[in-house]
């Protein structure tokens, strides 16, 4: 009985196939797993994991809230791009770009942009009753010419030690950006698990009429999580920045949002709003982040990497449909023998009724 549970819980199939990919990788590789320990920084292929899979766990953090009350962002790569543009290039016009004052300064107008865009965001879909993806692709698009706009069309590059530490600096021998990411993921995941806020998006998820005639501030909420999707792209942006030391507006981001409604769908929460999972978003940004390395190990070209990505998706999504594992449980379920003469009493008994 506990096996049974154990199989149909939504998490079953990512975590196996997470193993499976760690697996695989050890095989192939038996000094993926290894860790060693330079200047009181820990080093190895995981660590490198964890640390490239910050950016895109912060975005697909977002993008879990969002379609959790049935909707979609396909802006945050755009989001991500601004960002990283408002960011340096104000530290690049300060007399002092090596300051903490003018990073943080720099970091925060970089992340009030973006928490302005997604409430526009939030906006158009829950004021002005927009599709969700047409409110999106609209600043999906014009998002990369603000971007463009703030950096006069050139990639701007800087030289500031304190913006560096974002993505470079060590904490307790693990990356910064991947802790940030960790306690940014706490602090949704306590928001949305301990109060009433997540019980409120699945109302509107699963019904946003039903959950408007309950009383619900239906347009508060959605109004709210477009907000946050963008602040979270936000953070994801000057996390990217700070890795490359540029905010390059075309490339920036680009097709992240794709990644992040892969990693979400993998965790298990549907598209068509509802119940949603932090955890299974982080393992499916773990999933996601590992076959990228794998692949890019084995010599594969990246062009050929979305097939991959297609591949471990349709698998994973297949295992976890409800409509599959029903078909898996009936063949699996045994037949009982047919007792000669059982029929007619049946039939009888029913007639008798």
């Amino acid at each position: 009985m506990i096996a049974l549970r154990i199989l149909r819980h939504r998490l079953f199939w990512p975590i196996v196939a997470l193993v499976l990919l760690v697996a695989i990788n050890t095989l192939s590789r038996p000094s993926f797993l290894s860790i060693t320990i330079k200047h009181g920084a820990l080093y190895g292929s995981s660590i490198d994991i964890l640390r490239n899979s910050s950016q895109l766990m912060l975005v697909a953090l977002g993008m879990t809230l969002v379609i959790a009350t049935r909707g979609i962002d396909l802006s945050v790569g755009a989001v991500l791009a601004v960002a990283g543009a408002v960011s340096l290039t104000y530290i690049e016009a300060s007399p002092e770009p090596g300051s903490v004052g003018t990073v943080t300064v720099a970091v925060a107008l970089g992340l009030l942009v973006t928490l302005v865009l997604g409430a526009w965001n939030g906006f158009l879909v829950s004021v002005v009753r927009i599709q969700p993806i047409i409110a999106t692709l609209l600043l999906m698009f014009a998002g990369r010419g603000i971007a463009m706009l703030i950096t006069k069309g050139q990639i701007t590059t800087v030289t500031s030690a304190p913006y560096a530490e974002f993505a470079s600096g060590v904490i307790l021998g693990l990356p910064v950006a991947f802790l940030i990411a960790v306690v940014v993921v706490a602090i949704v995941g306590l928001l949305v698990r301990r109060t009433a806020l997540g019980v409120l998006m699945e109302a509107v998820g699963i019904n946003p009429e039903a959950s408007r005639l309950a009383g619900v501030q239906s347009r508060g909420i959605i109004w709210s999580v477009y907000a946050i999707s963008g602040l979270l792209a936000g953070m994801a942006g000057i996390l990217y920045s700070s890795n490359i030391m540029a905010a390059d507006a075309n490339n920036a981001g680009l097709n992240i949002e794709v990644d992040a409604i892969l990693a979400v769908v993998i965790g298990g929460t549907s598209l068509a709003g509802g119940k949603f999972s932090i955890a299974g978003t982080v393992i499916g940004v773990l999933i996601i982040q590992t076959l990228t390395t794998s692949i890019t190990f084995l010599g594969i070209p990246p062009a050929v990497t979305p097939v991959f990505k297609a591949v471990v998706v349709i698998v994973i999504c297949l295992m976890q449909s409800r409509r599959v594992r029903g078909l898996l449980a009936v063949r699996r379920r045994p037949v009982a023998p047919s007792v000669p003469g059982t029929a007619a009493i049946d039939a009888s008994a029913a007639v008798s009724k």
